[in-house]
């Protein structure tokens, strides 16, 4: 219990305390509903020009009202967003990281890896690792 209570300020190697970034609340608009269908298809590719279309705007339009609504334009969004549920999965799920890949849009390990460990700066391999330690 006292190992779950009590979190490091920096874990090995040093290495910074990993904090939950919270996900943006979808806006009552129709900006909001694309955020959450955007959410339940990061598997699959998107580009802004459908994203636009599905919007009911131009894609210049959709980018000034996606970075005025989440900080990001529509693409470095996405990126986070696959990042932010790749995590998700190690933490919860035992699954490959093939499978996470594929489930979070990033399409294979490697690309998962490379991408993965530029954003949050370890191994997927080291994030999960790191955390099924404080679980137990």
């Amino acid at each position: 219990i006292a190992r779950a209570l009590v979190v490091p300020p920096h874990r090995s190697g040093g290495q910074a305390q990993f904090v939950a970034a919270p996900r943006l609340e979808a806006a009552t608009d129709r900006l909001g509903d694309l955020l959450d269908w955007c959410r339940r298809h990061l598997d699959q590719p998107i580009a802004v020009p459908d994203l636009a279309t599905r919007a009911g705007l131009s894609p210049r339009q959709l980018t000034r009202r996606f970075v005025r609504l989440t900080g990001l334009p529509p693409q470095q969004w996405l990126h986070a967003e696959r990042v932010r549920t790749a995590q998700e999965l190690l933490e919860t799920s035992d699954a490959p990281i093939e499978e996470i890949a594929a489930r979070c849009g990033m399409g294979t390990a490697t690309t998962l890896r490379r991408h993965f460990r530029a954003t949050v700066g370890v191994t997927p391999t080291a994030y999960r690792e790191t955390f099924a330690r404080t679980k137990r």
